[in-house]
């Protein structure tokens, strides 16, 4: 099931929305009830087990735009 994160062009607030192809689904933002919005890129979210560190996967967190960023650097061909 395809769940998209829009950003409202009014107040700038981000929110997911489950989109089925066969709704017909009235998208307004959930803040100031706009319907004048953009899709903005999601980033990808998973676990990775406890057996990781030993793989050699490192890890970088940051501030960014949403809250907080992590990048995985994953050992193997460029």
């Amino acid at each position: 099931m395809p769940i998209y994160e829009f950003k409202c062009l009014e107040c700038n607030e981000v929110f997911e929305m489950l989109v089925m192809k066969n709704d017909e689904v009235e998208l307004r933002c959930p803040k100031c009830k706009s319907e004048d919005f953009e899709r903005v890129l999601s980033s990808t979210n998973y676990s990775m087990s406890s057996g990781s560190a030993k793989s050699g996967v490192n890890s970088q967190t940051r501030t960014c735009s949403s809250g907080s960023c992590t990048t995985y650097n994953i050992p193997g061909p460029a």
